[in-house]
């Protein structure tokens, strides 16, 4: 699952620095979450980091990105090997 951001968000800018996937960004007018990014932090931490660090409690699941452990860990492994790709092109 990925998870989103509601309406309910301050912009406070606690959330963007604490994803291990950038998957955070400043949107039109709040914060949102790239689905294609987010793993829940599977593979980082035991539990989303952005969630934790939220003083409004406006980051639940996405009901429109439904995920399961497995494919979220499959999802972080690719990240990885993109990132670790893009960093071996970019040291050439």
């Amino acid at each position: 699952m990925a998870l989103m951001i509601t309406d309910e968000c301050i912009n406070c800018d606690v959330c963007e620095p604490e994803c291990p996937n950038d998957a955070i960004y400043m949107g039109e007018h709040i914060y949102e979450i790239a689905p294609h990014k987010c793993t829940e932090c599977v593979g980082h931490f035991d539990e989303p980091q952005c969630m934790q660090v939220c003083p409004v409690s406006c980051i639940p699941v996405n009901p429109e990105h439904v995920e399961d452990r497995e494919t979220l860990m499959q999802k972080y492994l690719r990240l990885q090997a993109a990132a670790a790709a893009s960093a071996g092109a970019t040291q050439s």
